[in-house]
């Protein structure tokens, strides 16, 4: 977990090695047991290319003061013979539930890529799990750099192949066949789905659909048989001839690319949301006014990370990392958030775009609850510029939150600026969400807007947009 997030230990489940946040550090801990597996690997050629072209984590030898969070591992530990190794940071942290399937199917792209590239090193990968990559904006980065072991090189076998298949094919599965979201997948099972999960969804017709035929209902079948005689299911095999477990491996790693193609997520899928950039209630000329403000806003302040609440499909998202910033992008619709992914990694723009609900933010999961941090820990005080645009009026109809809690939130995740956008209750669009109940929030006038947020913000500028909206650029009062 390469990321800024709370102090502590972030990872622990490894017994090579920890990981540790601290002071806006990430510190990993590594064992004896794989210091010369790490050195090993470091030096080997696949490690040069694929740190340097991104796609594995920089890392380095820390100097040998640390800070007193990563003196307390190593003192439970052996200090003498640990080696202590810094990482990058990754600007912000997310873990499978709060992406997009276009963005499982980049990780376990890039988790096939970096098996082939390090079997002809002998080496491979000792778990496939996505909990181990990272986004840098659109672009996977493999964090845990002890998941590389050397390889048997006359094993033609890869252990992880089963937890390949329950982390990324079954749940970019779940989601073609059943529009199954991903945080339902992951938050109530840690590592994906198991194909007796999905068997039972399956009625007569869809147990012969190939995919599910093949990747659902004859695992369940088998899996059956092999629990009544499993004594030989783990025993090691070998081929004696190592080129041709080499050539057993790599058929393995294209099939298991071939599946992944067949279950990646279907670019005409649409939501409710999908149409919303191209058939919204704003005019040309009341779209362009608020573009060129918010443009204005990014030009004057530079802000280094911005958060876009309510991205759809990433306009302002996109207009904000082509101006240098960070983008975290989030929405609750999976759909809207899978098209602002595929068009900021179509530009090579810097956001991600994450599945999070800002009336429902991810909890903080795991071991402990402490696991997986919580959206809200990962965002508080962690961005230059929090964009609100359209969305307060959905917050307080549709999900009944109060004024004053929104503005609490907002001054919650901004260290600086916010730009937020108010839209009266006689708007239309507010009208529709409203259903005839107008006078439960004809109190929402723009006056209580200005004053609400003027508690803990000051208001820098203001422009209307049209006669029921207009946005307003705030500074939090410090």
């Amino acid at each position: 977990m390469i990321s800024d997030v709370p102090a502590g230990l972030a990872s622990f489940r490894d017994p090579s090695g920890s990981v540790v946040q601290t002071d806006g550090r990430v510190f990993r801990i590594v064992r004896p047991g794989g210091l010369p597996n790490l050195d090993a690997f470091f030096n080997s050629p696949a490690a040069i290319r694929s740190i340097t072209d991104g796609s594995i984590i920089r890392t380095w030898r820390a100097i040998p003061t640390f800070p007193a969070a990563v003196d307390e591992i190593l003192a439970e530990s052996d200090p003498t013979n640990c080696a202590v190794l810094e990482h990058e940071r990754i600007p912000f942290q997310s873990f499978p539930y709060e992406w997009s399937p276009e963005m499982l199917y980049e990780a376990g792209l890039l988790t096939l890529a970096l098996c082939d590239q390090l079997l002809d090193e002998g080496r491979g990968l000792k778990d496939a799990t996505p909990y181990n990559i990272l986004f840098r904006g659109t672009k996977p980065v493999l964090v845990d750099v002890l998941s590389v072991e050397a390889r048997d090189p006359s094993d033609p076998v890869w252990l992880p192949y089963a937890q390949f298949m329950t982390s990324f094919i079954l749940p970019l599965l779940a989601y073609r066949k059943f529009g199954l979201p991903l945080d339902q997948a992951f938050l109530s099972r840690r590592d994906g789905l198991k194909p007796e999960d999905l068997y039972k969804f399956c009625d007569a017709g869809r147990k012969l659909d190939p995919s599910i035929l093949f990747n659902v209902v004859l695992p369940t079948w088998l899996g059956r048989v092999s629990r009544l005689n499993s004594d030989g299911l783990y025993r090691k095999r070998s081929n004696p001839d190592s080129h041709r477990a080499r050539f057993m491996l790599r058929g393995l790693f294209a099939s298991l690319r071939r599946k992944l193609k067949a279950v990646s997520p279907p670019e005409d899928s649409g939501s409710n949301w999908t149409n919303y950039e191209n058939q919204n209630s704003y005019s040309r000329e009341e779209m362009e006014r608020k573009q060129a403000f918010v443009s204005t806003v990014l030009q004057r302040f530079w802000p280094s990370m911005v958060l876009d609440v309510g991205c759809n499909t990433g306009v302002f998202s996109r207009l904000a990392a082509r101006q240098g910033a960070t983008v975290v992008a989030i929405d609750s619709d999976p759909v809207v958030v899978g098209r602002a992914f595929t068009k900021a990694k179509r530009e090579a723009l810097d956001v991600l775009p994450l599945v999070v609900d800002i009336s429902r933010p991810t909890p903080a999961v795991g071991w402990n609850n402490a696991e997986c941090s919580s959206f809200l820990a990962r965002g508080t005080e962690r961005f230059d510029l929090v964009l609100m645009l359209a969305v307060v009026h959905h917050l307080i109809v549709t999900e009944r939150i109060p004024l004053i809690n929104i503005a609490a939130l907002v001054a919650q995740l901004t260290n600086e600026f916010a730009l937020i956008e108010y839209i009266a209750p006689c708007d239309p669009m507010f009208r529709k969400l409203v259903r005839g109940r107008d006078a439960l929030y004809a109190h929402v006038t723009e006056q209580l807007f200005r004053s609400t947020f003027q508690e803990q913000f000051s208001i820098l500028d203001g422009i209307p947009l049209s006669q029921t909206r207009s946005l307003y650029l705030l500074r939090k009062k410090k």
